[in-house]
């Protein structure tokens, strides 16, 4: 930025899309201070100050209140402006879009659990998801994941802050509006990576009633070597603050600080920490600060990573913990930015999908006044009246049963303006085709498509092209936090020492997306069936492929064993093959009918008078007679 020849210079960073507004971008690159107060704050950093007033437009646009911010620079003609809805509209599809009809914590294996051939590995990874998804459900992650990323697609950035929460044993998940992040990335470091430190602050207003005045509160995450011990304490003025515990001093040695549970000394004198998900000993521990400031006490050349710390006021937790760099026993960020877009190279920020086509959303703003104005003069024509009876200074109000008397030559003319309004609805319609090209959203996934030009679902797969560009791009861009966001709930689930965990592994788990496009089930189910009875694909493949259409169908090695324990010919043909009764049981799921026995030969009691030798002798004979 800066002034060439006494020119304005070309602005191109992250948000230079927003600089064809004169109120986003003066003649030094710079917002309008009287619309953008806040990214002129004292606190915060240069390098912030466009990417904030960014927001506040691209919120402006999503609110249908972007006249009202254009009033600071155009004055009351700006209040004029006829804003519907439509980028608010493009929002909530694209939102939809990317979150899928349904949202599922996967971990690899957990499906193997249950079979003959499963090993231990897959009860363990069964045992977890399950604990996953029981989570999910109490802390309500789907209404989470809404809030996210509905703020990622329309600001470009989304935030999510996961801590353990002692009160409710359990994990817990807050959504951050990305106008509250200010992430520390260094020169040298990689923008595409999470930072080692991590700003959350935003402005408290000043509060009469309570005697408060306008503050500042920062919360910040800070990953750096492990200290000592600390406890509550105060300083000199009285402040809450955290002090290291020392050792009682002896004769022969001085009083020293003391080591965290756990802690240990290498052979550098680094302190070393042994963490449950890792095998390794770390050095690294993650310290949470949370304060407040009086606005009045920034004074001077500082922004929001070097704020005064002897002018903080020290929140303190549930457990009466002064936070003032509290030790939280992880060697992790709790803290997960996920970006709209993948970042450019070296870039931190993602796009709003709303960018591309603002320009076409002021079109259309403008489009929608002018209708509203033309529809205004076609329900009320404009009357011309002349005659020589005719007064310049007499008033005519037309109206329903209204009669005009005119003298000689007198005439009425009406204004024809209908066939403008026509116009204006027609150029409507192709801005708002052309927004939706620009936002790769085809009219199909927006719903004003007619559904009988599609008459196959080959067609509609065609149509629908542009927006699996778009969608894959999109999570592409989130398979980081994706991944991110069940690692980080196992570890701190083991941090809180949560019996449920108490010696599970962190396993690879993962926030899985459904379909986000509409199916021709039909089409699908004859394919699959096709290729069933042909023999070209499995049972469980066939199952898998109804599942990814909707099919209501919760556990596919449920409904498998349900299919069959009702295949009577399989089963036939199986006992002909194998001639094994055990195993067609098994396929059944039934148990095999146990086999009969012979019965034993029973010979008729001897008398106590009669030879058993002749006895059988006259059998002998009495047989033979009978055969013969």
């Amino acid at each position: 930025m800066g002034l060439i020849s006494g020119l304005k210079a070309a602005v191109i960073d992250a948000w230079s899309w927003l600089n064809y507004k004169p109120l986003y971008s003066d003649a030094l690159g710079m917002p309008n201070r009287r619309a953008f107060p806040e990214a002129h704050a004292t606190w915060v950093p240069a390098a912030d100050e466009r990417r904030l007033a960014a927001y506040k437009m691209l919120t402006a646009y999503d609110n249908n209140q972007v006249a009202e911010l254009t009033w600071f620079r155009d004055g009351d003609e700006a209040l004029e402006r006829r804003e519907f809805g439509d980028p608010a509209m493009f929002v909530d599809t694209i939102t939809s879009h990317v979150l899928g009809d349904e949202q599922t914590i996967t971990v690899p294996g957990a499906e193997q659990a249950g079979a003959d051939d499963a090993g231990p590995d897959a009860a363990v990874a069964e045992r977890v998801q399950t604990l996953l998804r029981e989570w999910a459900d109490e802390e309500l992650l789907p209404m989470r994941l809404l809030q996210t990323e509905r703020k990622a697609v329309a600001l470009g950035d989304g935030v999510y802050l996961l801590h353990w929460d002692a009160d409710k044993q359990r994990v817990r998940v807050k959504t951050f509006d990305p106008g509250f992040y200010f992430p520390i990335v260094g020169e040298d470091d990689d923008g595409s990576d999470f930072p080692d430190r991590v700003h959350l602050a935003w402005e408290l207003p000043a509060d009469p009633a309570r005697r408060l005045p306008a503050r500042l509160r920062r919360i910040t995450y800070h990953l750096d070597w492990i200290g000592p011990q600390t406890a509550n304490g105060v300083d000199r003025n009285s402040r809450p603050v955290r002090a290291p515990l020392m050792s009682e001093a002896t004769d022969e040695q001085p009083a020293q600080p003391l080591l965290g549970a756990g802690d240990t000394l290498d052979t550098n004198g680094s302190i070393t920490r042994m963490y449950p998900w890792s095998e390794q000993p770390s050095y690294k521990t993650c310290y949470l600060t949370d304060a407040v400031w009086d606005l009045g006490d920034l004074k001077g050349p500082v922004d929001i990573d070097n704020l005064p710390m002897d002018k903080a006021h020290f929140a303190t937790n549930g457990q009466g913990e002064v936070l003032d760099r509290l030790d939280l026993y992880q060697d992790f960020v709790p803290v997960i930015h996920v970006p709209n877009t993948v970042p450019e190279p070296g870039e931190h920020w993602g796009r709003s999908s709303l960018a591309k086509a603002l320009q076409v959303f002021d079109e259309l703003s403008g489009s929608d006044t002018d209708s509203s104005r033309a529809s205004a003069t076609t329900g009320s024509p404009i009357l011309a009246i002349a005659g020589k009876a005719v007064s310049a200074q007499q008033q005519y109000t037309a109206g329903p049963g209204v009669v005009f008397t005119l003298g000689e030559g007198g005439s009425i003319t009406s204004v024809e303006t209908s066939g403008n309004l026509a116009e204006l609805r027609n150029h409507v319609r192709e801005l708002k085709d052309r927004a939706a090209t620009t936002t790769r959203l085809p009219a199909v996934a927006l719903g004003t498509s007619d559904p009988a030009q599609f008459t196959s679902g080959y067609q509609l797969e065609l149509a629908l092209g542009p927006l699996d560009s778009l969608i894959s791009g999109m999570r592409l861009a989130r398979d980081h936090a994706d991944r991110l966001l069940p690692k980080f709930v196992q570890r701190l689930f083991q941090a809180g020492q949560h019996p449920d965990w108490q010696g599970l592994p962190v396993l690879p788990a993962k926030l899985t997306r459904g379909a986000y496009t509409p199916t021709d089930k039909t089409a699908v189910l004859n394919e699959v069936a096709t290729a069933r009875k042909e023999g070209l694909i499995s049972l469980e493949t066939a199952i898998r492929r109804l599942q990814e259409i909707g099919w209501p169908i919760e556990d596919a090695e449920e409904e498998i064993k349900r299919i069959d324990a009702r295949s009577f010919a399989d089963a036939r043909a199986l006992a002909d093959a194998l001639g094994n009764p055990e195993e067609v049981a098994a396929f059944l799921g039934r148990k095999a009918p146990e086999a009969p026995q012979t019965p034993a030969v029973v010979l008729p009691p001897a008398t106590a008078t009669e030879d058993p030798a002749a006895a059988l002798a006259d059998g002998a004979q009495g047989s033979g007679g009978n055969d013969s």
